[in-house]
């Protein structure tokens, strides 16, 4: 799911018309007469038992005789109308009947500044930006500054459904510093939209101060792991792995791919045992499939470590789900570091006969060197010569292989004198 589309359903839940209330309302406006009160009432009724199609019905009966009905009584039908299209789900008869009410004059001020918020937000649902931006204007004429925040949020969702990106900032900034300046907690969802319109801006570092925010007001562990993976774009390994740990220690790491991101900012920020230990127990509590990567990924977390023996175990159980040699290469390695150079050369055997090799080169040449440590010096000139054809460790080979001549033409020489 894009994030546009994230930020649109976060907002969406905004949208809440009020169901026409039928109070008389008197202040330089004709009064609600009783027989209309009567059937607006009846519509009323039938569209709260969830007969909407009779409410319908019985307003239209009413709207024959609109020319006989004062401007009050006729914004109420529309409204009417407007409110039971929307149950519906019918958004564009709804907004008409919605602007037939603000175009009745007179009615009541407070009819017409919920009304017009409610086309703002109809308008913006129903994709018509431009014309909830209008509705907004018309309504900032009525509203006290106390209530400016609701439009410049919707005028900043508006702006940036239209890809105005900066003028969608701006407004919400404006309400996010007002809540500021009234020491208040800025809403949640105007946090994520500042999120959303920085991210569209490429805009990193302003995205993870804005995330610094939702963790802090907002604790969800969503914002967290968000976090930590902006720190991770930014290249704030030490931010990126305090926050994580901070996750982990509120039991907002459960996800594989949450506990794999842990465990790589361990190693990023030279904690490679931490690294290897943090899923090899998430591996072993079933919290992450224990996979040829997430094995691979362990064993060589221990091999940065210098933890050589528990290095093996790990790339022993990824070597059994595969049908390559290179973790049996790799096996050979860590006992030829262990001091080990019988099992390094049955590991480097095992490596050639499995085979389909990433480095044979560096294979042949640890071969070569744990023959040369076991004074098989023979085998290991023949082992150095097939590295040595292997660009990538030809030049060390080579030295290996002069030495292992020279201690091969000794050997002989000693074995001539007894």
């Amino acid at each position: 799911m894009t994030l546009r589309l994230l930020t649109l359903m976060v907002f969406s839940c905004w949208l809440v018309l009020v169901q026409p209330a039928l109070a008389q309302e008197t202040e330089r406006v004709p009064a609600l007469r009783e027989k209309v009160y009567g059937q607006l009432a009846r519509a009323q009724e039938q569209a709260d038992k969830g007969d909407v199609e009779k409410g319908l019905t019985i307003l239209k009966a009413v709207e024959e005789k609109a020319d006989s009905m004062n401007s009050y009584e006729r914004a109420m039908m529309w409204n009417f109308y407007g409110f039971m299209h929307y149950e519906q789900g019918n958004t564009g008869k709804a907004i008409n009947y919605f602007e037939k009410v603000v175009n009745e004059k007179p009615i009541p001020d407070s009819l017409q500044k919920s009304t017009l918020f409610s086309l703002a937000q109809l308008a913006l649902s129903d994709g018509q930006f431009q014309r909830s931006i209008g509705f907004l204007q018309q309504w900032e004429a009525l509203a006290t500054e106390d209530e400016m925040s609701k439009s410049w949020v919707l005028k900043a969702q508006a702006y940036y459904q239209s890809d105005e990106f900066q003028t969608a900032l701006n407004f919400i900034d404006k309400a996010i510093a007002h809540a500021d300046a009234e020491q208040e907690t800025p809403d949640e969802n105007w946090l994520i939209l500042k999120r959303a319109l920085h991210y569209e801006m490429n805009q990193t570092q302003q995205v993870a101060d804005v995330m610094e925010r939702l963790v802090t007001a907002y604790s969800k562990a969503e914002y967290w792991l968000q976090l930590a993976g902006v720190y991770a774009q930014l290249e704030q390994s030490e931010k990126q792995l305090a926050v994580l740990e901070a996750a982990r220690q509120q039991g907002f790491i459960e996800k594989g791919s949450e506990w794999r991101q842990l465990a790589q900012a361990y190693y990023f920020n030279e904690l490679p045992f931490k690294a290897a230990e943090t899923l090899q127990q998430a591996m072993q509590e079933n919290k992450i499939e224990a996979s040829v990567d997430n094995l691979k990924f362990v064993a060589q977390a221990y091999t940065q470590a210098k933890e050589y023996q528990r290095a093996v175990d790990v790339y022993k159980k990824a070597s059994d789900k595969v049908s390559h040699g290179n973790f049996s290469a790799q096996i050979a390695q860590l006992y030829l570091n262990l001091g080990n150079n019988e099992m390094a050369l049955e590991y480097a055997n095992e490596a050639q006969v499995k085979g389909d090799l990433d480095s044979a080169g560096n294979l042949y040449l640890a071969e070569g060197i744990a023959l040369l440590n076991l004074k098989r010096y023979e085998q290991a000139v023949a082992s150095f010569e097939l590295a040595q054809e292997h660009e990538a460790v030809s030049r060390s080979a080579k030295q290996w292989l002069k030495y292992a001549k020279s201690q091969y033409e000794h050997q002989q020489q000693v074995a001539k004198l007894k």
